[in-house]
């Protein structure tokens, strides 16, 4: 085969042959860093037609309230942030948020963990407009099953 016998293939393509074309992220870390990743994999999974469920519980819930909550960067690389925000600017990098945004307009799921929203007194009123609905654990696994799932 030469080169110019190879073809690129679209991320939808590559999906084809897989097993499975399902993401589901847990995301319990309520730092920043942990919050870039979150949004990163969420757009890139539903640009390319995949089905995103992502389920929110522990510290991680504060990102998702109507309330601003600063997210802090873990304290071994509090020294960094403020390099990363300048890079995230130069670079035009969209915040976390534009990215879960993004990736809930291609049919992302967001949900937040009763459980843990119950513990830190928060009902579904409490959450800002990222999140879809309020469940259990089990309705999580359930919508993970067959799936790659992620913990951040």
């Amino acid at each position: 085969m030469t080169s110019t016998d190879q073809t690129v293939e679209s991320p939808a393509n590559v999906l084809e042959g897989r097993a499975t074309s399902k993401m589901s992220i847990a995301m319990f870390s309520g730092t920043a860093d942990k919050f870039i990743a979150l949004g990163a994999l969420a757009q890139a999974a539903a640009a390319m037609g995949m089905e995103v469920n992502i389920y929110v519980t522990g510290f991680a819930l504060l990102g998702f309230t109507k309330e601003h909550h600063d997210l802090p960067f873990p304290s071994e690389f509090a020294a960094m942030a403020p390099a990363v925000a300048r890079g995230m600017e130069a670079t035009k990098v969209a915040s976390w948020e534009t990215m879960v945004r993004q990736a809930k307009e291609l049919g992302a799921k967001v949900h937040a963990c009763s459980m843990m929203s119950g513990v830190m007194g928060l009902g579904k009123d409490d959450f800002g407009d990222l999140v879809d609905d309020v469940v259990g654990a089990a309705t999580f696994v359930e919508s993970a099953e067959g799936g790659e799932t992620f913990f951040i």
